[in-house]
């Protein structure tokens, strides 16, 4: 997928990251979570490009299928890493789109020396090179220095003031395109990381819930399911706030952070579980949390379950749901009352 000239490079990654989790979803079910590796969802590049993302793997997906599955296999101790599965494939969308995008700008702007109010107010998808011309590391720090502006819309008078930081800023010798392409690199990664964080985990989880047929409302579409000691909203809550019989947390972390984020989500569970009976609690989890940390929160939440399996963990909420209390594994009772009748 590559930009045109309406599209952002956030939209461009944002369509590209909902493709790939249709084809990573699909593979995760053929192949058990990707814990059975087999030749037969290796047929496209993208599902090559997949399985070497979520290994870890230096092998380019133009590959022949047989070559990466004989790298899965050889691999398959390490832990499937969902992120790095999808996001893979959005890096090279990206590439793509920002190699058009810096080859429309220079050959708007005689390459990177000539820009008009007229070419950057008419063109608010090139924010992202104005932003890496005047050489600002924030959008917090690029509003301070030109006014409010976003790659969807940049007013006549905030492209004005850009055209006067280009003019101040200009060098001797103009940027290459090359150049301009790496410097991006963190624009790129920071695009990556919001999507990530805003869209792919709890994407998968809804896809999953979807597949099995699981009513569910998502954070932002109920107010909060009444706890022990307080009222507050979890990633998914099953079938919604008012009945919960589920409620399902999708938190990455790693090592460094693991027992922080362990400490906060089993508290949730305790203040859920205390308060409704017969909650089944669910953590899904991406990233390298640690052995302690994950046995530590089983023995809070009924299922600890990395996100690859979360279309199993749809399957056990589905049958819960329709009657077989055998899915629920803890139950927590405890209420806070005033001391002495007080």
């Amino acid at each position: 997928m590559t930009a045109t000239q309406d599209a952002s490079l956030y939209s461009v990654a944002g369509e590209e990251m909902d493709r790939l989790i249709e084809v990573y979803l699909a593979m995760a079910d053929a192949t058990s979570g990707f814990s059975v590796p087999t030749l037969d969802v290796l047929a496209t590049e993208d599902q090559r490009r997949i399985i070497l993302g979520g290994i870890g793997s230096p092998l380019e997906a133009s590959e022949s299928p047989e070559n990466v599955l004989s790298e899965w296999r050889r691999m398959q101790a390490v832990p499937f890493s969902a992120e790095e599965a999808v996001t893979r494939g959005v890096y090279v969308a990206l590439a793509g789109a920002v190699r058009e995008l810096l080859g429309r700008l220079s050959a708007q702007s005689k390459g990177f020396t000539d820009f008009s109010a007229e070419l950057i107010a008419d063109n608010p998808s090139f924010l992202p090179v104005f932003q890496r011309l005047l050489n600002v590391s924030s959008k917090s720090k690029l509003k301070e220095l030109v006014g409010s502006v976003s790659d969807n819309s940049i007013s006549k008078p905030a492209a004005q003031r850009i055209v006067e930081q280009l003019r101040l800023r200009r060098g001797a010798t103009p940027p290459t395109v090359e150049q301009l392409q790496a410097a991006m690199a963190p624009t790129l990664e920071g695009i990556v990381r919001d999507l990530v964080g805003r869209v792919l985990l709890e994407s998968v989880v809804a896809s999953a819930l979807d597949g099995a047929s699981v009513p569910y409302k998502r954070e932002d579409e109920y107010s909060g399911i009444e706890g022990v000691v307080y009222k507050f909203r979890a990633d998914f809550v099953i079938p919604n706030a008012d009945a919960p019989l589920v409620f399902i947390e999708v938190r990455k972390s790693s090592s460094r952070h693991a027992s922080l984020y362990a400490k906060d989500k089993m508290f949730s569970a305790i203040n859920w579980k205390g308060h409704n009976e017969k909650l089944m609690a669910v953590l899904i989890t991406e990233g390298p949390w640690t052995a302690q940390t994950l046995q530590v929160m089983s023995r809070v939440f009924d299922y600890v379950i990395p996100l690859n399996k979360s279309m199993e963990v749809a399957d056990v909420i589905s049958k819960y749901l329709a009657g077989d209390e055998s899915q629920l594994k803890t139950l927590i009772n405890f209420s806070i009352t005033p001391a002495g009748g007080r």
